[in-house]
């Protein structure tokens, strides 16, 4: 990976930009930018990571990424590539820009104001209110110039009245980091990503970081808050979670094995400490709830 910080094509005269993207997969290398998102997945499913916490998606999931957050969302790969998996619309704008900040410093705005500064972090929508925000959100799209800056106030609106409140990304305080700091860390992240179903070691990790493994450990700690051996585990675990409520698979043991886990047995006691049940139990509960 060659930069971290990625640049989101500006439009001369807008303050806010739409982009719907029809294409065969997610953008692949964890990544930040300067301007918030708001995501509606329409088609495409998977995990997207945030900082150190990992949520699974699906089409209908609407999330709000925050500006510099560093983020993937690392789909599931299905289908035989001839026809389109992904299929998104994005809304960016920059809350630190001058004119777009002043503005959401005016004295009506003090509600708004108070939601984006409790979800600094970024959230993601509860269902109940999906057919709102995505009826405004395309309300937003196929509109232009003075109707696209209303729209957008009406769409921030309606997060402020949200009810059930929206579920947080992150939330710890996130320190500023430089770039090369974001690089070295988004490269880590993406060799775990790309070989967590293999028989991943802490050496493998940290050579690939240039880094010997006690070093390693302290740094990954200092930067993510939390051990390489749980943030591994935490991937694993929720993958194996999606080929499991996904159906298709031929075993328990073939679904921990595909994930990286060298045994039924420890698939089982991690998968229980991350989630809190075991995998049968987790089957069970998830086959209720959609029946």
């Amino acid at each position: 990976m060659k930069a971290l910080q990625f640049t989101i094509p500006v439009v001369p005269d807008k303050t806010v930009m739409v982009q719907e993207d029809i294409i065969p997969q997610f953008y692949p290398h964890l990544h930040r930018h300067k301007e918030a998102q708001l995501i509606w997945i329409i088609k495409g499913e998977g995990t997207l990571i945030v900082e150190n916490t990992m949520h699974g998606f699906g089409p209908d999931d609407i999330f709000m990424i925050a500006p510099n957050q560093s983020h993937v969302f690392k789909g599931q790969k299905f289908g035989n590539g001839t026809s389109a998996d992904v299929h998104t619309i994005s809304v960016f704008y920059d809350p630190n820009n001058g004119r777009l900040a002043d503005f959401f410093q005016l004295p009506e705005l003090s509600q708004l104001n108070s939601f984006l500064k409790e979800y600094g972090n970024g959230f993601r929508l509860p269902p109940q209110h999906f057919h709102t925000v995505s009826k405004r959100i395309l309300r937003l799209k196929n509109s232009g110039s003075m109707d696209q800056m209303l729209h957008f106030l009406h769409l921030l609106r309606a997060f402020c009245k949200l009810n059930p409140r929206p579920e947080h990304l992150y939330t710890f305080a996130r320190e500023p980091i430089t770039d090369s700091e974001g690089l070295r860390m988004a490269n880590i992240y993406n060799y775990i990503l790309q070989h967590y179903h293999t028989a991943l070691t802490l050496e493998d990790v940290a050579a690939e970081a240039y880094l010997t493994p006690q070093a390693f450990c302290r740094y990954f700690k200092k930067r993510t808050g939390v051990t390489f051996v749980t943030f591994l585990n935490e991937i694993r675990v929720n993958q194996a979670c999606r080929k499991l409520t996904g159906g298709g698979y031929d075993s328990i043991a073939g679904v921990a094995y595909t994930c990286g886990f060298n045994s039924i047995t420890n698939f089982n006691r991690v998968f229980k400490t991350v989630i809190g049940t075991s995998p049968k139990e987790y089957i069970s509960k998830y086959l209720n709830t959609v029946q």
